[in-house]
């Protein structure tokens, strides 16, 4: 019960804020929008899972909205999918939760709430939150993997953007900052690695 109702209130609270988020930038004179898809490469930290990146993907939109001088905000709505492996010291404990195979995929429906900063006619350093939403699971990869992970991740971004007209090229570094593990408190599982990506301007 209290992990529906947790469940519940986050979506809510991610709701508010996107309905916000888009509100406020069409108000504004001066925005652009456009879509973006790309690579993810990540690892899940922790002792269960295998010390190496894997690869996953991302796609959505993004809204660019200045704000003065060098500065513009940048929210955008993703879909990531992330993969990693277990590994041999993979706990018992977790087995119920898991088909028997080392391969898992998160599906998050993730948030970025970006601060770019305007370095010259092309480049742009990027840094803000992202927070994710847990929207699914391969059912033929996790037996029960809604009772293994979280239904929410927040975390770190930075990076640079490159601006060639309206072809937009993204590098960033993700750092989860919060346990994503939702069996016991024994480890500690947290997302971090890379996403590049290729947006258009529309």
């Amino acid at each position: 019960m209290k992990i529906v109702q947790k469940l519940t209130f986050m979506k809510l609270k991610l709701s508010v804020l996107t309905l916000f988020v888009f509100f406020a930038t069409a108000a504004m004179a001066q925005f652009s929008i456009g879509v973006k898809a790309g690579a993810n490469i990540i690892k899940v930290d922790g002792k269960s899972f295998k010390d190496e990146f894997q690869y996953g993907y991302h796609l959505g939109g993004f809204v660019n909205v200045p704000v003065g001088g060098r500065f513009s905000i940048q929210p955008e709505v993703l879909f990531n999918q992330y993969q990693t492996k277990t590994d041999s010291s993979f706990s018992h404990i977790y087995e119920s939760a898991f088909s028997g195979t080392n391969n898992v995929k998160l599906n998050y429906l993730s948030i970025p709430l970006l601060l770019n900063y305007k370095l010259g006619s092309f480049l742009s350093l990027q840094a803000g939150p992202m927070f994710s939403v847990l929207m699914d699971q391969e059912k033929n990869l996790l037996e029960n993997g809604q009772d293994a992970f979280k239904k929410g991740d927040f975390s770190m971004l930075g990076g640079a953007q490159l601006s060639l007209g309206k072809i937009k090229f993204n590098g960033r570094y993700v750092v989860g900052l919060n346990n994503i593990n939702d069996i016991d408190n024994k480890d500690q599982w947290k997302n971090q690695g890379w996403q590049l990506s290729v947006g258009l301007g529309l």
